[in-house]
């Protein structure tokens, strides 16, 4: 396949981009995420970040997540 991941955390503010995987063996962690609709294939964009904290846009739903949940959600470059 050849593509690059990199955490949210790293994307760039205000593109969108799609969602490769969900890179921790916590359990509830990837349970919460799934819930808030991040799985592989889902679209995400970051929408602001103010300090440690990452606004992201999933399925026409804002949602504000910590700087571990952002790394833990690889997207494609």
């Amino acid at each position: 396949m050849g593509m690059t991941l990199i955490n949210l955390a790293q994307a760039k503010v205000g593109t969108a981009h799609v969602i490769g995987k969900i890179d921790t063996t916590d359990t509830d962690m990837k349970a919460f995420l799934f819930s808030l609709g991040c799985y592989e294939g889902e679209k995400v964009t970051v929408v602001s970040v103010l300090a440690e904290n990452y606004v992201i846009n999933v399925k026409d739903a804002r949602y504000s997540i910590d700087r571990e949940l952002a790394e833990a959600i690889l997207v494609e470059e």
